[in-house]
C-alpha cells in the first residue's frame, strides 16, 4: 500500500513537472529511434548512421539450415530474445499507428527501425508450425563481454514447435507482424499483406497448439532471462486483439471476448510490458468498443481500472508506487525499472486521445480524471526521464548535458571495431567491463534503466539494473516522444 506521504509528494512532484525546464521532444525523438541502429545485428545497410558499429552475427540460423540473419540484441548483451523483440516491435508499430503524423521528419527512420525487426520475424517464422524464439546462448554470452562483431559464442537457434508449444512468444510475434501490417499498408501494401498473412499463419499455429515455453525445450535458453512469468494466455488475447485492428474481422474480436474468462489467473490492471498485456489489451480494444455497438465490458472498466490505479491520489489497489522525486517505480522488478514509466505512460496518452474522441472521462474513487491529466502525468515521466529529476541528469545517453556515461552494453564499452580491428576473446574484455572510464562509444537515444526508489542513479556499469539499456524501453517512449514533439 503507498503511504499518504508518498502519494502527496508524488503529487507534488507531478505539479511541479510542470514548471521544470522544456525539453527538446523532437531532438529526444530522433535520437530514441537512432538507438535502435546500434542494436541492429546482421549485415548492416549503407544508410547505417551508428558507424561504429559493424555487421555481426552473420551465419545465425546456420545450425538449423536456416537464415535468422538480422533483428535486434535487446539489450547489453548480444542475444537476440524474440519475445521481447517481438512486444519492441508491437509498440513501434503502436507508436507509429497513433502519432506517425508527429513524427516527421523522423517517421521514416522510425519504419525502417519496425521493418528491421519485421523481416527478421518473417524469417523466424518461415517453417509452417515452427517458429524460433532465440538465437544465441545466453549462459556463454553472459559469460563474456564482447563486441558482437567479435562473437565466438555459440549462436544456438531455439524453435518451438507443436510438440513444444510456446504460445506466449508466439503470440506476441503475432501481435508485431499484426500491427506492423497497418504501418505498411500505406507504404509497401504487398510487404503489408505478407505481414498480416503471415500474423494469421502464426496466430492460427499459437491458439491449436497452447502451451508455455517455460516448458519447452527452449527453457534452458530462455530462462530466467525471458521467462513467461504471467502466462500466455494474454498474449492470445494481445495477437487476437490486434489482428482484429488489422483486419477487421469480427473472428478475432469474438475469440477475445470468449476467452478473456478462461485466463488462468486474474486480470492484471496495471500491468504492460514484454511479459503481461493486460493493461494494453484493454486500451486497444476500448477504441473500437468506444464507437461500435458492442458491450464495452470488460475491457473499458479494465482500461479505467488501470488509469485509477496510477494516477496519484488514488486508493484504487495502485499496481505501482513513485518515487519522492516523481517517477513511477515498482519494487518487484530485478533491473530495467525505467520500462514501467515508459510503457505505462504511452497508454496513458493513448488512452487519452480515444477518451477525448469519445468524450469520455474517467471516475475514480477520488474524482474524475479527465484526458489532460493523463497528458499531464504521462508528460511529468517524459520530462523525468529527460533530466527533470533529483539527479538534473538525462537517463537518454547523448540527450542533455548531463547523461549516463557508462552504459552497461558491450559495444558501447569497448572499442570499435573500425578502430581496433584486432579479434578481443571473451575474458579479453573484462578489461573494459571494469574500467571506470566513460565508454567510447556513445550508443546515442540509449534509455538506461534508471534510478532506484530513493532516485538516485549509479552510473556504474556493473550495475546493469540501472545502467543497461533495452529495446522495450525505447520503443514506447518513440510515440510518447512524437505525441509531445506535436504540442
Amino acid at each position: 500500500m503507498v503511504s499518504p506521504v508518498n502519494i502527496m509528494v508524488a503529487m507534488l512532484a507531478v505539479t511541479a513537472a510542470t514548471a521544470a525546464p522544456a525539453q527538446d521532444y523532437k531532438d529526444a525523438l530522433m535520437k530514441s529511434i537512432l538507438f535502435f541502429e546500434g542494436q541492429r545485428s546482421g549485415k548492416l545497410p549503407p544508410s547505417q548512421r551508428i558507424t561504429w558499429r559493424d555487421d555481426s552475427a552473420l551465419t545465425d540460423g546456420s545450425d538449423n539450415h536456416v537464415d535468422l540473419t538480422g533483428g535486434y540484441y535487446d539489450a547489453g548483451d548480444n542475444i537476440k530474445f524474440n519475445f521481447p523483440m517481438a512486444f519492441t516491435t508491437t509498440l513501434l508499430a503502436w507508436s507509429v499507428i497513433e502519432f506517425g503524423d508527429r513524427m516527421y521528419p523522423e517517421l521514416p527512420h522510425a519504419i525502417e527501425a519496425i521493418k528491421w525487426s519485421t523481416d527478421y520475424l518473417l524469417k523466424a517464422t518461415n517453417i509452417q508450425d515452427v517458429v524460433y524464439v532465440q538465437v544465441g546462448d545466453p549462459w556463454a554470452d553472459h559469460n563474456c563481454w564482447e563486441r558482437p562483431e567479435d562473437m565466438d559464442t555459440p549462436r544456438t537457434s531455439v524453435s518451438i514447435t507443436k510438440y513444444f508449444p510456446g504460445s506466449e512468444v508466439s503470440g506476441e510475434i503475432a501481435a508485431a507482424l499484426a500491427s506492423s501490417s497497418i504501418v505498411f499498408k500505406k507504404f509497401l501494401p504487398k510487404y503489408s499483406d505478407l505481414l498480416l498473412i503471415r500474423a494469421q499463419q502464426v496466430f492460427k499455429f499459437v491458439d491449436t497448439y497452447q502451451g508455455s515455453y517455460n516448458n519447452s525445450r527452449a527453457r534452458h535458453f530462455v530462462c530466467p532471462f525471458y521467462c513467461d512469468y504471467s502466462g500466455y494466455q494474454d498474449e492470445l488475447l494481445w495477437g487476437a486483439a490486434w489482428l482484429h485492428k488489422a483486419t477487421q474481422n469480427t473472428f478475432y474480436l469474438n475469440y477475445v471476448l470468449s476467452n478473456v474468462n478462461k485466463m488462468s489467473r486474474p486480470w492484471n490492471i496495471g500491468e504492460f510490458g514484454w511479459d503481461t498485456k493486460d493493461a494494453g489489451i484493454s486500451v486497444l480494444l476500448s477504441e473500437y468498443l468506444f464507437f461500435n455497438k458492442v458491450d464495452w465490458k470488460p475491457f473499458v472498466p479494465y482500461a479505467d481500472e488501470f488509469v485509477c490505479s496510477i494516477i496519484p491520489g488514488s486508493s484504487s489497489s495502485p499496481s505501482i508506487i513513485y518515487t519522492p522525486g516523481g517517477l513511477m517505480y515498482k519494487p518487484n522488478l530485478r533491473i530495467c525499472n525505467m520500462q514501467v514509466p515508459s510503457s505505462l505512460s504511452f497508454l496513458l496518452v493513448v488512452y487519452a486521445k480515444y477518451l477525448k474522441r469519445a468524450n469520455r472521462v474517467v471516475q475514480c474513487d477520488h474524482g474524475v480524471v479527465t484526458p489532460l491529466k493523463l497528458v499531464d502525468l504521462a508528460k511529468s515521466q517524459v520530462d523525468y526521464i529527460l533530466g527533470n529529476n533529483p539527479m538534473k541528469t538525462s537517463y537518454m545517453v547523448g540527450y542533455g548535458q548531463k547523461f549516463p556515461q557508462r552504459v552497461h552494453h558491450r559495444g558501447s564499452s569497448m572499442p570499435s571495431i573500425k578502430v581496433h580491428k584486432d579479434h578481443i576473446k571473451c575474458k579479453d574484455g573484462t578489461t573494459y567491463y571494469e574500467s571506470k572510464a566513460p565508454n567510447p562509444n556513445l550508443l546515442t537515444g540509449a534509455v538506461v534503466g534508471g534510478p532506484g526508489l530513493d532516485d538516485l542513479f549509479a552510473d556504474d556499469r556493473n550495475n546493469p539494473g540501472q545502467s543497461e539499456p533495452a529495446t522495450y524501453i525505447n520503443a514506447p517512449l518513440v510515440g510518447l516522444l512524437a505525441y509531445f514533439s506535436g504540442n
